[in-house]
């Protein structure tokens, strides 16, 4: 499968746009990547992940703006640019205005398309995708339908959003409980997500060498959002890949140890590939992308479907 990718199309890119939201303490910043040119445009919201911001994972929102997509990416309260102490009274509450940020966006489509110029009536807003890498994902998760068990084990409050017609979770942590190490059990009693009712189609992306010091399991914690999930699902699972499978944060970005172009223009192609399958685009898209991806001599993960 060819993975050199030019990206070729002009696209703006406007930050920050800024959405008020008083409950939250901070004003949500955004940044809307669009292509310059063309009508109807489906929309990704994408979650950053922990400590990330607006600007990050630019080789996913330049192609996919550049292929015909608008996306908004917010920059969530756990940003270091943002720099809230850990003793703030927001932090153990921050995975849920995470979900919050999302939904306003949602919310304020309207002014984010007069905000930025020449976007005025282009979006299609009946397709849409929620997106996310890390803890983005399991963000990006709740709105296809994920839940977060409460400490008796039972379902909190379902905050999906009928929006939403896909997902892509990038690197999304699987399941709490045992699977976590004490510390993250501590720490972070949200991450414990269930997939028993996300029910929106979704393409999950894990790397088979993500070992994660938040989870007493392997990198097959990771594959927990396609696995534990209902309804019409695909993985994708990269033979070598870490958890910023090559380089999906940031062109230039000294976190990424498993450094791979090559996989990082799989993901934009496969993605792309994905979504205009899964907004009803066309039929063929990802069905072609997979038969390609895997009749390579020299294959570089695999891809299942339910």
């Amino acid at each position: 499968m060819k993975t050199k990718i030019s990206i070729t199309s002009p696209i703006i890119s406007v930050k920050p746009i800024v959405l008020s939201a008083p409950e939250r303490g901070e004003d949500l910043q955004i940044r809307v990547s669009a292509p310059a040119t063309g009508s109807e445009l489906p929309v990704i919201i994408f979650s950053h992940g922990f400590g990330w911001s607006l600007d990050g994972y630019g080789p996913l929102a330049d192609f996919w703006s550049a292929h015909g997509f608008v996306v908004i990416q917010p920059t969530h309260l756990d940003s270091r640019t943002l720099n809230i102490p850990p003793d703030d009274p927001r932090t153990p509450m921050i995975w849920r205005h995470r979900v919050n940020d999302l939904k306003h966006i949602l919310d304020q489509l309207d002014l984010i398309e007069a905000s930025v110029p020449g976007l005025s009536e282009r979006l299609d807003r009946s397709r849409i995708a929620a997106a996310g890498h890390s803890w983005g994902g399991q963000t990006a998760s709740m709105l296809l339908g994920a839940r977060v068990l409460d400490a008796n084990g039972e379902p909190g409050e379902d905050m999906s959003d009928s929006r939403i017609k896909a997902g892509l979770l990038l690197s999304t942590t699987g399941t709490g409980g045992s699977d976590l190490t004490p510390f993250a059990a501590e720490h972070f009693p949200f991450m414990n997500p269930s997939f028993a009712d996300m029910i929106t189609p979704a393409l999950v992306i894990a790397g088979d060498h993500d070992h994660s010091l938040l989870s007493t399991r392997g990198p097959d914690w990771f594959t927990d959002p396609y696995f534990l999930s209902p309804g019409s699902k695909s993985l994708l699972t990269f033979f070598g890949a870490e958890h910023s499978l090559g380089g999906i944060p940031g062109y230039s970005v000294t976190e990424t140890t498993d450094e791979s172009p090559e996989r990082v223009a799989l993901i934009q192609q496969l993605t792309l590939a994905y979504l205009r399958s899964a907004l009803g685009f066309d039929d063929t898209s990802w069905p072609e992308a997979c038969a390609a991806f895997e009749e390579s001599d020299n294959p570089l993960g695999r891809i299942e479907s339910k």
